[in-house]
C-alpha cells in the first residue's frame, strides 16, 4: 500500500434516525478529515429515490465541500449522464473549476443511478433514458467543456478544466474511456468479479489523447477498518444490510450495530452477503493492509477509492483515518 494514491468516495449516508441534514454535515466533517489525513480526492456519487442516500445533487455538495476545504480534490462519483443535459452539466462543472482552480473532478457514469420512474422525471422523456446515447452525450459533454468549435462552448469557462474520468463496472465504459484516452474509475466495489476483466480491456483500448499519454486506473473499494478485526465485522454489518435492502427493491436507511447485529439472514442473505464480501476489505489495520495490498498487485491500478457504509460518523473517520496510515501521500495532479 505504501506510495499509492488515495482518495475517498462517500455516498452521503442516512442512518435509521432518517435525518439527511445531519447525512450532509457529516459528509462535510468526512471531507475535511479526510483532507487532513491526506487524501488525495473526495468525490460524491449521484442516486435519487434512495432513503440511505443524501447525495442526489453532487454539482450543489460539490460547491459546498470545496468552500469548506482548501486542498483536497473534489469531484462526482459520478455524474449520472443520462439524467441530465450535456450542456447543464458542462456549466456545473465549470462553474465549479472557475471557483476552485486545480481541484474538481468529473467523473461521469452511463447509469441512471435510479429506478426507471424516477429516471423518466429527471430527464422527462423516453429517449433520454437509452444507454445508447451515452457515447455521443458524453462526446458533446467533453467538447462543451474543451472549447470543440464544433459545439456549444459552455459558460463559465474555467483556465484549468475539470479532470474528467469515466466511471464504469462494465466492459463497455473501460473500452469507451480506453478509447476516448481518459482516466477510468472502475466500481470494484459493487462489481468485484468484473474488475480485472474491465481493467485489461481497457488497457487494450487504450489510445493516447490530449487528456492522457498512458493509461490511468483506480478502483473503488469497500473498506471497514477498526481497530481489531471482530469490531471491523460488527462496523460492516449495517451495510450489508442496507445493500442487500436495496437490492431487493425494499431500500432501508443505515440501521445501527445493535440492530445489524439482531438480524437474522436467511440462506439466501447469507449467499449474498458472502458474494458480496469478496470485493470488501474488513478488519484491523494489518488485515486491511494485507488485503488491500493483495488487490492493488493483482488489478496493478494507479490509485485506491475507499469508500465505507459504517453507521456512526466517529466509527467512519477512525476507519479512514487508520487506513490513510497504511501509505505514503502520494500527489496527484
Amino acid at each position: 500500500m505504501k506510495n499509492l494514491a488515495l482518495s475517498v468516495l462517500d455516498l452521503a449516508p442516512v442512518d435509521s434516525r432518517r435525518d439527511t441534514t445531519e447525512a450532509l454535515r457529516y459528509t462535510t466533517e468526512l471531507a475535511q478529515r479526510a483532507e487532513s489525513f491526506g487524501y488525495q480526492r473526495f468525490w460524491v456519487a449521484e442516486h435519487h429515490n434512495m432513503p440511505a442516500i443524501a447525495s442526489s445533487t453532487p454539482a450543489v455538495l460539490i460547491a459546498h465541500l470545496a468552500a469548506s476545504t482548501s486542498t483536497i480534490r473534489l469531484g462526482s462519483g459520478g455524474v449520472m449522464l443520462p439524467n441530465h443535459a450535456p450542456l447543464v452539466v458542462a456549466e456545473q462543472f465549470g462553474t465549479l473549476a472557475s471557483l476552485h482552480p486545480g481541484r474538481i473532478d468529473l467523473g461521469i457514469g452511463r447509469a441512471p443511478g435510479t429506478d426507471q420512474r424516477t429516471a423518466l422525471a429527471l430527464r422527462r422523456t423516453v429517449d433520454g433514458l437509452s444507454a445508447e446515447d451515452f457515447p455521443n452525450e458524453l462526446a458533446d459533454l467533453i467538447g462543451m467543456l474543451a472549447g470543440d468549435p464544433q459545439r456549444l462552448a459552455a459558460v463559465p469557462t474555467p483556465e484549468l478544466l475539470p479532470q474528467v474520468w469515466l466511471l464504469g463496472s462494465s466492459g463497455f465504459s473501460a473500452q469507451l474511456a480506453g478509447l476516448l484516452g481518459l482516466p477510468f474509475s472502475f466500481a470494484h466495489h459493487f462489481s468485484a468479479a468484473n474488475t480485472e476483466p474491465a481493467l485489461e480491456l481497457y488497457h487494450r483500448s487504450f489510445r493516447p489523447s490530449q487528456w492522457l499519454d498512458e493509461p490511468h486506473t483506480m478502483i473503488a473499494v469497500n473498506v471497514t477498518c477498526a481497530d481489531t478485526d471482530q469490531r471491523a465485522e460488527e462496523l460492516a454489518r449495517p451495510g450489508w444490510i442496507s445493500f442487500l435492502r436495496l437490492r431487493t427493491g425494499r431500500p432501508i436507511p443505515l440501521p445501527t450495530v445493535a440492530e445489524a447485529a439482531a438480524h437474522q439472514f436467511s440462506e439466501s442473505e447469507l449467499a449474498f452477503v458472502e458474494e458480496r464480501r469478496a470485493g470488501q476489505a474488513i478488519g484491523s489495520p494489518a488485515t486491511v493492509d494485507a488485503q488491500l495490498t493483495e488487490l492493488v498487485q493483482r488489478t496493478g491500478v494507479d490509485e485506491l477509492m475507499v469508500t465505507s457504509q459504517i453507521y456512526d460518523i466517529a466509527d467512519r473517520v477512525r476507519s479512514y483515518e487508520l487506513v490513510a496510515r497504511l501509505t505514503d501521500p502520494v500527489a496527484v495532479g
